[in-house]
């Protein structure tokens, strides 16, 4: 049985980073005409040298000629850069380098076009954002993940939104080995987003899985695990919150059977593997009409062969059973409610009533077996919420399942999200 382990993801486009960093450039309309550079303006007075407007006019001609000479205006560049000095002569060489950058798909000229820019300390308030974002971006494609994590950082505090902003910045410490720290700033920010009303992407949730189980960090995996399935149900999301509880815990056949009924329910029973686990957890000579149900969905569905001699022999068993099964029930359930009845009778009753689906007079009897002697019950206890589940009494059957305790206790939290959506 194995969990899905969501795809690896290439979080930047060159050619989508090329575009969105000269869509900036066009619309903040920074680099100015030569005759601009004398123009009096009613701001202060932009301050370029001499020697920065003579390197700036071959570039500016070949920028302006009616076909750019993408290649004289990379000639221009290295000079342009070099004696920007002034704040106002960053802004514009950094425009210009963006641009050819741009042009060329260049990053590195790109990435060094923003930082003059941000140096500069002249671009407008609602761009700063915007500028540090992409700084971020073209860092992180540079493999500069120290400088990429302050950018994004920075764009990000500031309130400079991106859809896939949270994610790479959680990547820079991922890329820097340091799992913990992106792990706990993905879920330091979902957090917080929650907490304002604002939305939460699944990737976040995706990815911290991915990280948390591939680096064998499996309480947190759970936890991430039971976070997407919370946030973003779907048989994917629940079947790899229900595979790592299966995998991270060495549960016995009674809680195996809850787990896998959950998965069930889920509809998560993802191989013939776990059909086969839950039919021997069930056992065919318990539990006969839960195991001829589960063998037949299975065989019909394809999953598991009905040739094959394990479940020609479990299939045979719990049809042979079932006869008597049923012929027995009525006076088990009697003995059951009788008032000197013993938990082991009590038990079976509530138990067999479950797998026939009569849920309410299953959950009569697990009541009854919960103060008795000798009763488990964070056994007890799932399978009463389980009987209330089936009766849509999903409230109560959270309040039941948040009493189960010990080794038992994530199936149950599980159950319990299970009701909480069942219930919206």
């Amino acid at each position: 049985m194995t969990i899905r382990r969501p795809a690896s993801r290439r979080f930047i486009s060159k050619l989508a980073m090329v575009a969105a960093i000269t869509g900036m450039g066009a619309t903040m309309a920074v680099v100015p005409a030569t005759p601009a550079f004398a123009k009096k303006e009613k701001e202060a007075k932009p301050q370029y040298s001499k020697e920065f407007i003579e390197a700036y006019k071959p570039y500016e001609a070949a920028a302006k000629a009616e076909t750019p000479d993408v290649a004289a205006q990379q000639a221009a560049l290295p000079q342009i850069i070099a004696l920007a000095s002034s704040p106002d002569e960053k802004l514009v060489a950094g425009q210009a380098a963006i641009n050819v950058g741009g042009a060329n798909k260049d990053m590195a000229t790109q990435y060094k076009g923003t930082q003059l820019m941000l140096e500069s300390g002249k671009l407008p308030p609602e761009s700063v954002g915007q500028v540090n974002y992409a700084a971020g971006q073209l860092a992180y494609n540079l493999k500069d993940f120290a400088a990429a994590q302050n950018y994004l950082r920075t764009a990000i505090d500031g309130g400079y939104a991106a859809e896939e902003g949270p994610l790479i910045l959680a990547e820079t410490y991922f890329q820097q080995k340091d799992i913990n720290g992106g792990l706990n700033y993905l879920n330091g920010m979902i957090e917080a987003r929650k907490a304002a009303g604002q939305p939460i992407q699944e990737d976040w949730l995706s990815r911290g899985f991915s990280m948390a189980y591939n680096n064998k960090l499996n309480d947190q995996a759970l936890k991430w695990a039971t976070l997407r399935a919370t946030e973003f149900p779907s048989k994917d999301s629940w079947g790899n919150a229900i595979a790592l509880a299966i995998n991270t815990n060495d549960y016995d056949k009674p809680a195996m059977l809850d787990l896998l009924r959950l998965a069930r329910r889920t509809d998560t029973l993802r191989n013939g593997n776990m059909y086969m686990e839950y039919a021997d957890a069930a056992d065919a000579r318990k539990l006969p009409q839960e195991v001829v149900t589960l063998l037949d969905a299975g065989t019909k569905a394809g999953v598991i062969s009905g040739d094959t001699a394990l479940v020609q022999e479990w299939r045979k068993q719990a049809a042979t059973r079932l006869a008597a099964d049923k012929g027995d029930l009525p006076g088990l359930v009697r003995d059951a409610n009788a008032s000197g009845a013993k938990l082991v009778t009590v038990m079976a009753a509530a138990d067999t009533l479950l797998s026939y689906g009569r849920s309410a007079e299953a959950e009569g009897l697990y009541a009854k077996a919960l103060p008795m002697a000798g009763a488990m019950a964070p056994t007890v206890l799932t399978r009463m919420g389980i009987a209330q589940i089936d009766q849509g009494k999903y409230g109560e059957a959270e309040t039941t399942f948040e009493r189960v305790d010990g080794a038992r206790q994530t199936i149950a939290n599980l159950w319990a999200l299970y009701a909480t959506q069942q219930a919206s």
